[in-house]
């Protein structure tokens, strides 16, 4: 029997309880051969021995580990269950020498050179319902626990020593394969030598050293994990926890992944500040926590901990019900944001944005992103912030930020130094935390220019690249963004055209559609959106069922991660026929245009808006969970396009827009620019009036000259000094 070949006085426990506390050697030999009967004899219904062929198979590819689900322990034996849970830092060192066991049966003989087993480790996992972050008290220390969470930045590799050996400076006296405790937990190196040899001294204090050479090391990293925006009360700071993952664990996840992690909780000594000794600054028995991590989940439909994010068998039913119902564009467009009156096709948009089209990846390893970007421009007041809050509530991944209070790290990536090792450490940063959901951003307009450059790279390949302090990496950032910008004259002004807007061409490309609110004046409009706020006003204290063919919140967001992530419709031949028609038809007729009529009007539509069409087309057709878009989606698609885009661009708020101009228009404004700096020299200050004087001599309109001039500005070419006068800057 087990525990009966190590030298020692036992005695049978036939008369007693069967599981004897008394000695723990026994006990614990016992449950190391409940372990190798498990892995042993533990099938599936089949009679498929599934952990006894992963162990063989994984250890014969050198993949020395082993994934177990306590579920299938707890089948198995369920006190054995609870004790994995209840104490796992002694029963997880046992489970992993019986699988050495088990895999040293498995496979001997074994070839010449490798008679020494390897060790295997232990990977956990559970389907528990996992446990917020914010729960976690001093109850559940040494216990076994589930969260959830997002990773936002993680260290290097680094070596931790499990046995080492030290030796003595005086005596040269060694002491081999001291054990070291597993986690942060270091090694108290002895304060005296225990030799005494005759006719020498004594050893003097702290003689010891390690020999490096004769420790046995593994590899460790540090995560550092973030709780869920959804856990977070209103106003509170997210709260972090450091993970230690080591072994086979590290570098299983990045940062921005959103993961389930099963661990030890456990608690480390907070290092001394300064030179006071711990116990003048009452530090004495504080302890940090810490997770050792023993299984991590990737979380790849972002539900979270939300217990609302199982879908069951009624549910499947009705969303397949819904989705065949004719009017579930509308019902959708009409739930969103109810409260609101109106603007239904940026509703219908933001509909679009939320389904988000089809990622696809191209044989030679290129991607086109599927994620719709929208942007919102316009007069204040016309409810474009509380879209975006609304937005946010209801995707499975929303993050909100403010353009004035971000920056570019902080919506990409920021490198940081880690105040233990003093290494550079990468953060994940809002469009890295919303990877595969949306980023709402406000006040789009007040953030600085090189801020806004920042996200060009996330906005149309999807991913964010590093090179800083050493560190060079690419970031996924799969997120669909919708904005809200203001005009530059905080209104909407008719007769400034494209002089109303402060973007860059390559930003405004970027967006899949644009939309100009204006804030109209119209008595009828007027009269029913005041009655509208008033019902809204009037009715906020009670709690409002939602009105006929309105979908909850709750539901909403339910059908919204269902679609997302069962259906990935393509074009069908017919669609395709019908938009490459369409497409050619629009570039032909804009060309026309050109010639015909005034050309500041002139739209030849690009492959970027031709992209933009075919993503709107797939998001109607997910909506309906439809494999493939057909032509009626098509023409929704194209509608929703000319109304916003198309509609911007023909009332000229984006002729300075990438493709928004005509090659001759083009070239009249570089020859106008040419002109422009070889006129005057840098420094010299020169009024608008001069300028627009100027030029119009030479036969230029002054559309034109004012859009160069605006151009300029915002490059940082020419510089405002007094009122109507320019600095004249960079050449």
């Amino acid at each position: 029997m087990e525990g009966f070949d190590d030298p020692g006085v036992f005695y049978s426990d036939n008369f007693t309880v069967e599981d004897n506390q008394s000695d723990p050697q026994i006990n614990l030999q016992g449950v190391k051969k409940k372990f190798k009967e498990f892995i042993r004899q533990y099938h599936t219904d089949n009679f498929s021995y599934k952990y006894r062929d992963t162990l063989k198979r994984n250890y014969n590819l050198r993949q020395y580990y082993l994934e177990v689900n306590i579920e299938d322990v707890g089948a198995f034996d369920e006190t054995l269950a609870d004790k994995l849970y209840k104490h796992p830092s002694e029963h997880l060192v046992i489970f992993e020498e019986a699988a050495k066991e088990v895999a040293d049966e498995l496979t001997a003989p074994r070839p010449e050179g490798e008679e020494a087993v390897e060790d295997i480790q232990i990977m956990l996992s559970s389907d528990a319902t996992p446990t917020n972050l914010r729960n976690m008290k001093s109850d559940v220390v040494s216990k076994l626990v589930k969260i959830p969470g997002i990773v936002v930045s993680a260290s290097g590799i680094k070596a931790k020593a499990t046995k080492i050996a030290i030796q003595c400076r005086s005596c040269q006296n060694v002491i081999p394969n001291l054990p070291v405790k597993p986690g942060m937990e270091g090694y108290v190196m002895p304060r005296k030598c225990n030799t005494e040899q005759a006719g020498q001294a004594k050893c003097p204090l702290d003689p010891y050293f390690i020999i490096p050479d004769k420790c046995h090391c593994v590899d460790f990293q540090i995560l550092k994990l973030q709780e869920l925006p959804d856990g977070i009360p209103q106003g509170e700071i997210p709260r972090h926890l450091t993970l230690y993952c080591d072994r086979y664990l590290c570098e299983k996840v990045v940062p921005g992944n959103r993961i389930f992690v099963l661990g030890i909780y456990s608690i480390k000594k907070i290092a001394k500040v300064g030179r006071r000794d711990d116990r003048e600054r009452g530090t004495t028995g504080v302890r940090a926590p810490y997770i050792r991590v023993v299984g991590v989940q990737l979380d790849t439909e972002g539900v979270g901990g939300s217990p609302t994010s199982v879908v069951t068998a009624e549910e499947e039913n009705m969303f397949r019900r819904m989705a065949d119902s004719p009017n579930i564009y509308e019902r959708i467009a009409n739930s969103i944001a109810p409260s609101i009156f109106g603007a239904l096709d940026i509703k219908k948009a933001i509909a679009c944005l939320l389904f988000g089209g089809s990622r696809k990846r191209l044989p030679d390893g290129l991607t086109r992103r599927g994620d719709i970007n929208i942007l919102l421009l316009g007069d204040p007041g016309t409810a474009k912030s509380q879209l975006l809050k609304f937005v946010e509530r209801v995707a499975p991944i929303g993050v909100y930020t403010s353009g004035k209070g971000s920056s570019a790290a902080g919506l990409t990536a920021s490198v940081m130094r880690e105040p233990s090792s003093r290494n550079f450490v990468m953060e994940g940063g809002a469009m890295v935390l919303a990877d595969g959901g949306v980023v709402c951003i406000d006040e789009f307009d007040k953030m600085r220019e090189d801020d806004r450059v920042a996200i060009h790279e996330a906005m149309e390949q999807q991913t964010i690249s590093i090179a800083k302090a050493g560190i060079t990496t690419t970031l996924n950032s799969r997120c669909s963004v919708l904005a809200a910008a203001n005009s530059i004259f905080g209104r909407w002004d008719e007769t400034k055209g494209e002089e109303n807007i402060d973007f860059m061409p390559t930003i405004l490309s970027r967006f899949d559609m644009i939309f100009i609110v204006k804030d109209e004046h119209d008595q009828q409009r007027d009269m029913t959106l005041a009655r509208h706020i008033m019902g809204v006003h009037m009715n906020a204290g009670e709690v409002n069922q939602p009105r006929d063919g309105e979908l909850s919140l709750e539901f909403i967001k339910k059908y919204i991660r269902y679609c997302r992530t069962r259906c990935g419709p393509r074009l069908n031949a017919e669609a395709g026929d019908k938009l490459k028609r369409r497409y050619v038809m629009m570039r032909s007729g804009a060309h026309q245009h050109e010639k015909e009529v005034d050309k500041r009007n002139s739209i030849p539509i690009t492959v970027r808006q031709l992209e933009a069409v075919i993503r709107i087309a797939e998001s109607l057709a997910k909506m309906q969970l439809l494999p493939f878009a057909t032509e009626t989606h098509i023409n929704e698609a194209l509608r929703l396009f000319q109304v916003s885009t198309l509609d911007a661009a023909m009332s000229g708020g984006l002729a300075g827009g990438e493709g928004f101009t005509t090659e001759e228009e083009h070239e009249m404004l570089i020859r106008i620019e040419k002109q422009l700096k070889r006129r005057f020299a840098i420094g010299t200050q020169v009024s608008h009036q001069t300028i627009i004087q100027d030029f119009t001599q030479q036969q230029y309109p002054e559309q034109a000259i004012n859009k160069v001039i605006y151009t300029m500005i915002r490059r940082g070419q020419l510089q405002h000094r007094m009122q109507r006068k320019m600095l004249y800057r960079i050449s």
